[in-house]
């Protein structure tokens, strides 16, 4: 059955293939030999440095966010996910921060994986968008960081 639709499906974009190809070279980084101590201290740096590339204003949130899950989460891990800044827990990414530039999205986001004990009923956010790291905002992401862990 021929239809009259034509498909507006176009493949992956720019921002996506980008993406899929920085975790390719942070897996391949990451099998790389060295001591466990050693690979820590890289990913953390490679973080940093990822941050610091950010245009200003994600940027400023993500360094924000670093200090805060740092300060409340101690047994995160950073480490680049997709290209962005993440925080794993026992190798699984429990945290993540992705830059509004990024994907030229109008938020950043803060987004939860699977292994965050956020659990709430039946239903609960797994993302949130960031504009800016308010005091409250700080507040609830170092909340959120602890309940993700405990």
């Amino acid at each position: 059955m021929a239809g009259t639709k034509s498909s507006s499906y176009e493949g992956f974009t720019a921002e996506e293939r980008a993406a899929m190809k920085d975790h390719a070279k942070e897996q391949k980084k990451a099998a790389r030999r060295g001591s466990r101590a050693d690979k820590a201290a890289e990913a953390e740096r490679d973080v940093l440095a990822k941050i610091a590339e950010m245009p200003d204003s994600d940027r400023i949130m993500a360094e924000r966010v670093h200090a805060i899950v740092k300060a409340n989460a101690p047994v995160l891990a950073p480490k680049l996910w997709y290209g962005m800044p993440a925080y794993a827990l026992d190798g699984k990414v429990v945290c993540f921060f992705q830059s509004a530039a990024k994907f030229k999205a109008r938020y950043a986001t803060l987004g939860f994986n699977d292994p965050a004990k956020l659990d709430e009923g039946t239903m609960w956010a797994s993302a949130f968008a960031l504009t800016e790291v308010t005091d409250e905002a700080e507040a609830r992401i170092a909340a959120l960081v602890k309940q993700a862990v405990s």
